[in-house]
């Protein structure tokens, strides 16, 4: 029996970079699901641009080895065959989008692909609804969160029914209901015999569905798990190859809320935003204790990021205030004091090396340049230092990001979906670092559905449900998180 996808002895390298990936090789099966895993820039990304062809027909670098789909080495393919043949949801699903509409974007490689109107018709409408997203198939995608566009990459690669699906990092921005939702259509597609590729950190929810897991590290396979092996790893053992939870049932917390509730030196009161007639935020008030570390949850399109986008000046509010010490804070004033920092990085990411990435803006001192080289050693970026920030993993983007508001020392900083891209070790890292801020001052709102993260970092959680709080409370035990974010 031929392989559905099979690489062989297969290296790469990025133009003018070192190498990415060394002597791999992989044989997938058709109904075959395997899990790529390991540290932020092991390569896992990489890898998966070698099967859908994006390695070296737009990443360009040295290649050597092959690739095969049902056998045919995929250089003989045209890039309208390797689109047919593979399903792709990449890491930003922006970057994947055509079409302006959610309906259009769904259709878009179907059209491509010359079916006819009716047979597009049913496929846009089947993958919309398996996504759960048919009400919005007429919205613009560029109004959507992160999370709802994630499920439009998902069901615009479903419609076109190819045999081999690649996912990177398909969970990253979804919540805890859309990846049970992501979960149980990767269930469908193996059944139906699909060959399926996932780049991951985030294990929980393939708990059935992967048939093989590979670690990789600085561009080899290190080893391989079943899913037996990675259910009996202990938590030493996840921490020291980089691997988060595989059961989030079982997280413990190791941290207990001890916030002063003495100090509101920030309240945000009334704050309410209407766009084009519809109610986007209702009536939000909640106030900031001395050092604590907030969890802003709900589900994709609860308005958690245009909150954070409005405490921290980057949006306006329709009415309500932000003060300061009690003092009103007008919308420019609000980004002197409040560092937002978004899910969409690339497009706060200026400088042309790592180093410079953290001085940008500020004055050329000798201080300020040893404070940026520590903050690089504190988020284990310091042997990137001299990189440009685009050619880092998506969670090296996530650390810098970070480093460049620990360079401003900002009061307040909201982080939107800080650990999307990081593995267990960094997560941790991020969350320790965060702590050690918090302690000498900084407040933190952390918008994130990754349970993990929260249960180990934050002390307070605010959920947000259709533009409203509906739960606010410190938090005891890991328990209270997990019922809240309904994975329990």
């Amino acid at each position: 029996m031929n392989s559905k996808v099979k690489i062989k002895n297969l290296s790469f390298s990025y133009k003018e970079h070192d190498s990415q990936l060394k002597d791999i090789d992989i044989d997938i099966e058709s109904g075959n699901c395997i899990v790529l895993i390991g540290k932020s820039g092991c390569g896992k990304s990489s890898l998966t641009r070698t099967i859908n062809g994006l390695i070296p027909n737009f990443y360009q670098g040295t290649i050597n080895g092959q690739v095969f789909l049902d056998g045919i080495d995929i250089r003989q393919l045209k890039s309208w065959e390797l689109g047919r043949r593979t399903g792709n949801v990449f890491q930003d699903p922006r970057s994947q989008f055509f079409a302006n509409e959610v309906g259009g974007e769904i259709a878009f490689g179907c059209e491509n692909a010359g079916l006819s109107h009716e047979e597009i018709k049913y496929r846009v409408h089947k993958s919309a609804k398996d996504m759960d997203i048919e009400n919005i198939l007429g919205n613009s995608i560029y109004t959507l969160s992160y999370g709802m566009r994630q499920k439009v990459a998902i069901a615009a690669a479903k419609a076109m029914d190819p045999d081999v699906y690649i996912f990177d990092e398909p969970s990253a921005n979804l919540d805890i209901t859309s990846t049970r939702l992501l979960s149980q259509i990767l269930k469908e597609l193996k059944e139906s015999g699909k060959s399926i590729i996932i780049a991951e950190h985030r294990l929980y929810y393939l708990n059935g569905i992967a048939d093989q897991y590979v670690l990789m590290k600085e561009g080899n396979i290190e080893r391989y798990f079943t899913q037996q092996e990675i259910d009996v790893l202990s938590e030493q053992d996840l921490n020291q190859i980089g691997l988060r939870t595989p059961e989030l049932e079982a997280l413990k917390r190791n941290k207990v809320a001890n916030v002063r509730k003495t100090e509101r030196s920030l309240k945000v009161t009334n704050i309410t935003k209407t766009i084009q007639n519809k109610t986007i935020l209702h009536n939000i008030n909640f106030s900031f204790y001395a050092q604590e570390i907030i969890a802003l949850i709900g589900n994709n399109g609860a308005g958690k990021s245009t909150l954070g986008k409005i405490m921290a000046g980057v949006a306006k509010e329709t009415s309500g205030n932000v003060i300061l010490r009690e003092k009103i804070l007008k919308t420019k004033k609000r980004r002197e004091h409040i560092w937002y920092i978004p899910q969409d990085l690339d497009s706060q990411l200026f400088g042309e090396s790592l180093l410079d990435e953290l001085l940008t803006g500020l004055k050329p001192e000798e201080t300020l340049k040893k404070k940026a080289e520590q903050i690089l050693v504190d988020l284990d970026l310091q042997e990137f230092k001299d990189k440009h920030p685009s050619t880092l993993s998506g969670g090296q983007k996530q650390r810098l990001a970070l480093g460049v508001a620990m360079m401003y020392d900002a009061e307040i900083i909201i982080l939107d979906e800080p650990t999307s891209g990081l593995d267990g070790t960094n997560m941790l890292r991020v969350g320790a670092i965060l702590r050690k801020m918090n302690e000498q001052g900084t407040k933190f709102i952390i918008i994130s559905h990754d349970v993990e993260f929260i249960v180990n970092t934050c002390d307070r959680v605010i959920k947000m449900e259709q533009g409203e709080i509906i739960e606010d409370y410190f938090i005891q035990s890991s328990v209270e998180v997990l019922h809240s974010m309904e994975v329990v």
